[in-house]
């Protein structure tokens, strides 16, 4: 992998442990800041389009206690596989392994596909994310 790929890797696993930390915490405004609206979120439950940034901050919001009931207080971005589509998109790949109060993993984990784009700046944004569930294992 070239410098400014890594570059473009390592500014990616900065922003998604940033937003990491934001849904954890209930803080669904810094989860927000992590995005580009407008954006899309896609799962088996289906399609929903994000229009403003208040509907990003209000989902992130909620989920440290949707977490919280089942003993999980936290995650880590582990990015299985990055693929630049252009200077700026790339096609990211990450598991999400539920974390318990000591930090440790417990049980199970969750997998996202996401569309990142770097803004104007330079900073990666989330523009899509493809949901794809939970798994009870590792």
């Amino acid at each position: 992998m070239n410098q400014p790929a890594q570059l473009g890797v390592q500014k990616i696993q900065t922003m998604l442990e940033r937003f990491a930390d934001a849904f954890t915490h209930g803080d669904g405004k810094g989860a927000a800041e992590c995005w580009d609206v407008p954006a899309l979120v896609v799962s088996d439950d289906g399609v929903k389009a994000v229009s403003e940034t208040a509907e990003v901050e209000a989902f992130f919001g909620g989920a440290a206690e949707q977490y919280n009931s089942k003993g999980i207080t936290g995650t880590r971005p582990e990015i299985l596989e990055v693929d630049w589509l252009t200077d700026r998109l790339a096609s990211v790949r990450v598991r999400w392994p539920y974390l318990g109060d000591d930090g440790r993993p417990k049980k199970g984990s969750e997998s996202s596909s996401y569309v990142v784009r770097n803004d104007d700046q330079g900073a990666p944004k989330i523009v899509t994310a493809i949901m794809l569930g939970a798994k009870a294992g590792r």
